[in-house]
């Protein structure tokens, strides 16, 4: 089987610290060479309730699409995505792109639509991956990023997985002294 290139985009605006590390747990299991980006808060966009916390991973699977995207509801499930008595929305995990498909594949739109619409997809993408190529688009994360006009408000925050930080203290102070 072959190995492909996927990046995914996880978000939680309830126990948001929780379920993130949940989720990137089980990701680690699933995924080879995984690597995070830094962790973003941000408003709630399309959904009503707290803010959010985002990041984007990379990594490498021999699943299919269609597996890949099944084993990510399952994680969903397991941190409470699905439950009738929820608060908010526990864990989200998108499947934003699978090595260079465009197209819609069972339901799903590759590479997501979100990507380019959401700050708190597109800016963890830039600084993760700033050289892939967003293959509708042909241009690179960083040159996306930097050419960007959407208007959301967006902070990096300190986040902690398996004792290394993820968000960059000079990225902390950056935003930091931008906001006062």
């Amino acid at each position: 089987m072959s190995i492909t290139r996927v990046l995914l985009g996880l978000g939680s605006n309830s126990r948001r610290e929780q379920n993130l590390t949940a989720g990137l747990d089980a990701l680690e299991l699933l995924l080879g060479q995984m690597r995070c980006s830094p962790v973003f808060e941000s408003l709630a966009v399309g959904y009503k309730g707290d803010n959010f916390y985002n990041l984007v991973v990379s990594g490498t699977t021999e699943l299919s699409l269609t597996a890949l995207d099944r084993k990510l509801k399952f994680i969903e499930a397991d941190n409470g995505r699905y439950a009738p008595d929820r608060k908010g929305l526990p864990l989200d995990i998108d499947v934003l792109m699978y090595d260079d498909l465009v197209g819609s594949f069972h339901g799903l739109e590759l590479p997501r639509p979100e990507t380019l619409k959401n700050a708190f997809v597109l800016w963890p993408l830039a600084l993760l991956a700033p050289d892939v190529v967003h293959p509708g688009t042909g241009r690179r994360f960083a040159e996306l990023w930097h050419e960007s006009t959407i208007e959301q408000q967006l902070w990096p925050v300190p986040f902690q997985w398996k004792g290394v930080q993820l968000t960059p203290a000079a990225l902390l102070a950056s935003a930091s002294s931008s906001r006062t």
